[in-house]
């Protein structure tokens, strides 16, 4: 493998910050941005030398991995989307033959055809290292039990975070996702002290521990890890006080890598640390592609620096948010993904995103943190219904609070996001739950 590829071996940090850190999240500025550099140098000429894909989105852009002097000059190069994952499958945008593809991964293919990525022995060496860093951001430490509740298989979820917390020294619990009273009965028996999960399924776990008549923060769960959805600091607390726990936030996307992209530290807790020697970022003005200045609000834009079966340039994610300065590490922060331009609904000419309706949700105490919005359409005019739903104890005997809720909810969107929408109050528990990631839109329109 290339010397810019390389792994580099775990060191202790300046000032010994302690076990399993590595070097250079600890590095000046400058020495991360001439690594970025040199390894980024790499990445485009990798990338046009062996994706066919690449060559021709180059090519007709007028420009050449040579042309890269400075990391500024990145912008003037394509931008990649899921169309062109999409365009290429199965296999259009690996870089090495199949047959050095040691695993396989792909998304689930329910908004079209599945995007796959592909891994060499080296991808995944670097994969379970960026993950195996996450986890020692997150205060995870070698010898805890980690209980792990993201799905497995084609996902890149489970196994990501399987692989890191092994290489961490961990004692892992593959439970994946579904079967959730047995995953209860695990995670007590177990004593486990890390959940790796979706945010909302550890909402569903705690509604099971209580159904079981268990206090969620009697257990030994010490920390929670999770992603795969946006999530708010409302139901972070909610999260936290339901455990007992510290709960920080990972990110990661299958097509450039999976999980372990960013990780929250918890000792600030104050957005994902992007792991930018291995991936780096851009925010771009979603309409215009301009790059913004850090601190500025946009779409999310990738470029891996050290993958070889499928490299990815200028990866458009759809994720908003903005990049802000290292503060426990010396990389640059994600703030918390706000939204993602695919869940975006245009209501009467207004952006409506579901991480609107969960806040509001989230604010009032007589409401479960579960609900879910139908798109409407009739004749030219549509519309939002909100389907609510309170906590066990929220409603009166006769249900009669149940109006008065509906029609404070509605005022609330009306004030916060400026749209009218329908409000109903549905009965306590029944809300489908998800055992992955929470569907919040379901679109009736024709």
């Amino acid at each position: 493998m290339p010397r810019h590829a390389e792994l580099t071996e775990l060191a202790p940090p300046p000032g010994g910050r302690g076990r399993g850190l590595h070097a250079i999240e600890f590095a000046s500025v400058d020495e991360l941005r001439a690594l970025q550099l040199e390894r980024l140098r790499w990445s485009l000429a990798h990338a046009y030398a062996h994706v066919p894909v690449y060559r021709r989105l180059f090519d007709a852009s007028g420009v050449h991995p040579d042309d890269l002097h400075s990391l500024a000059d990145l912008s003037r190069f394509p931008f990649t989307t899921k169309a062109e994952l999409r365009d290429n499958y199965p296999f259009g945008m690996f870089a090495v033959p199949r047959e050095q593809v040691l695993r396989i991964h792909a998304s689930s293919g329910t908004t079209g055809k599945a995007t796959v990525v592909g891994y060499t022995q080296g991808d995944l060496d670097m994969w379970s290292a960026v993950y195996q860093r996450s986890l020692v951001a997150a205060g995870v430490r070698p010898g805890d039990i980690v209980h792990v509740a993201f799905g497995y298989g084609l996902f890149t979820g489970g196994l990501g975070g399987h692989y890191g917390a092994e290489q961490l020294g961990c004692t892992v619990v593959p439970a994946s996702t579904g079967q959730t009273a047995r995953q209860v009965q695990l995670l007590v028996d177990f004593d486990a002290d890390v959940l790796l999960a979706t945010p909302s399924y550890a909402l569903v776990l705690a509604d099971e521990f209580r159904r079981q008549g268990i206090d969620p923060a009697s257990t030994s769960l010490r920390l929670g890890v999770f992603g795969a959805e946006p999530w708010s600091e409302a139901m972070r607390s909610e999260i936290e006080q339901a455990f007992g726990i510290d709960a920080v936030d990972i990110y990661g996307l299958s097509e450039v890598i999976g999980g372990g992209v960013a990780n929250e530290c918890v000792e600030t807790k104050d957005g994902p640390t992007v792991w930018e020697d291995h991936f780096y970022p851009e925010v771009i003005d979603p309409d215009t592609g301009e790059v913004l200045a850090d601190g500025e609000v946009g779409e999310l834009v990738f470029t891996s620096l050290t993958k070889v079966a499928m490299p990815v340039i200028r990866y458009r994610t759809r994720d908003i948010c903005s990049l802000q300065p290292g503060t426990a590490r010396t990389m640059r922060r994600m703030s918390r993904v706000a939204a993602r331009t695919d869940d975006m609904m245009i209501i009467k000419g207004v952006n409506v995103f579901p991480s609107q309706f969960e806040e509001l949700v989230m604010a009032d105490p007589r409401l479960s943190p579960h609900f879910v919005l139908e798109v409407t359409e009739h004749g030219r005019q549509q519309g939002i219904k909100a389907l609510i739903e309170p906590h066990v104890d929220a409603l009166g005997a006769t249900g009669g609070d149940a109006t008065a809720i509906a029609e404070e909810f509605a005022e609330a969107v009306r004030q916060r996001i400026g749209i009218s929408v329908e409000v109903e109050v549905v009965a306590p528990m029944t809300v489908p739950r998800s055992e992955g990631k929470a569907i919040r839109v379901r679109d009736l329109r024709k």
